[in-house]
């Protein structure tokens, strides 16, 4: 759960209220191709879930099926606990904000605003009340009328999102709408849709590929792989103790270390023995498994005893402002990452080290 209080906390994480939007073996197939195997799904009021992975994960396609611009091929779907599965799209109450912006060229601001409340036909006196909410909400009252090719990419998107938020829909859904825009003007649009969230309550799902977007923004985040739940969680939970090593590398980055179940609770690797975490899954000796370590977690200093401890030499040294990011290949050629502060003593390419972490920190998945 995002660190910031929110008034429906305790309905996503309590479900003290029914879902907003509920999926219950819902799938999608193209002749002999599965783009959505049957997955169920729900989605709690106020939440801000994201769907997350990489192209041909299936996130568009359920996308789709929950806006009802596809029919699913199996399952069923409910928003606010009617079934919504074959309601046409422009009978669901649903909101849709798409990467392009879709904006009305022709119309001013103000116009391209108030379009779904005149296509409800919302009585005039209520008209110009909402649309100044709307604009007022995401800062662009003073440029009502303003055409879209005088607004800049980010003012442009601000005002797709006032055009959904101004009905007031049941459910919004976001299909990757900052993927247009560069990548200061992209983290500045992503605090603007977290207030936006905050302030309205509204219950969102937002679909990206950027893994760093889904930790920012993330109620929940919801990470799929050809077509199937990979994992879902908190954004928290999923990069500290990822499920499986798709989610441990698609989620962050991480360092991989293969080897084999050892007697006395080791893994044995070509470049030695490394203690298991204290919760490691049960494994029988022999099996093979894999060692996953955050670049954070890693030392380069003297190893202690109750430390994994590795040797290697730094092949590479990137500065990216608050820290160092240095490759170390171990002898077997395995690379391992680690992050280190400037503030730190300095380490240069070609230094040997030793690399150590705290056997907790580690993560033990089934190879």
């Amino acid at each position: 759960m995002s660190a910031e209080p929110r008034a429906v906390g305790a309905a996503v994480m309590g479900r003290e209220s029914p879902s907003k939007l509920s999926v219950r073996g819902i799938a999608k197939r193209y002749g002999a191709a599965d783009a959505l195997l049957p997955m169920d799904l729900d989605v709690w009021p106020g939440e801000f879930l994201t769907v997350l992975g990489p192209s041909g994960s299936g996130k568009t396609t359920l996308l789709q099926l929950v806006a009802g611009l596809i029919e699913p091929s199996a399952g069923s779907l409910f928003i606010d606990g009617e079934d919504r599965t074959h309601t046409p799209v422009h009978q669901r109450g649903i909101g849709v904000v798409f990467q392009n912006y879709a904006l009305f060229p022709h119309l001013t601001v103000r116009e391209n605003v108030l379009f779904p409340l005149q296509m409800r036909r919302v009585p005039a006196p209520e008209l110009k009340r909402r649309a100044a909410e709307a604009l007022g909400m995401v800062g662009l009252g003073a440029l009502e009328d303003r055409f879209p090719r005088e607004l800049s990419g980010g003012q442009q998107q601000r005002v797709a999102l006032a055009r959904c938020l101004v009905y007031q829909p049941a459910l919004i859904l976001m299909d990757e709408p900052l993927g247009a825009l560069d990548r200061k003007l992209r983290e500045a649009m992503q605090m603007e849709i977290k207030r936006l969230h905050r302030e309205t309550g509204a219950t969102i799902i937002f679909v990206t590929h950027d893994q760093e977007e889904a930790l920012a923004l993330s109620d929940r985040i919801l990470l799929m792989n050809h077509g199937r739940i990979e994992q879902i969680g908190t954004p928290q939970h999923i990069y500290e103790h990822p499920a499986s090593l798709f989610a441990a590398d698609f989620i962050g980055l991480s360092n991989v270390i293969q080897g084999r179940i050892g007697a006395g609770g080791v893994l044995e690797t070509p470049d030695g023995a490394l203690p298991l975490p204290p919760e490691a899954p049960r494994l029988s000796s022999g099996a093979t498994a894999a060692l996953v370590v955050r670049p954070e977690h890693v030392s380069l200093r003297p190893a202690t005893p109750e430390c994994a401890a590795l040797r290697g030499r730094i092949v590479e040294s990137v500065y990216a402002g608050s820290e160092f990011r240095l490759l170390v290949t171990l002898g077997s050629g395995t690379t391992i990452v680690a992050r280190r502060s400037p503030g730190q003593a300095p380490l240069a390419i070609g230094d040997e080290v030793v690399l150590d972490w705290d056997a907790a920190q580690g993560r033990l998945l089934p190879a």
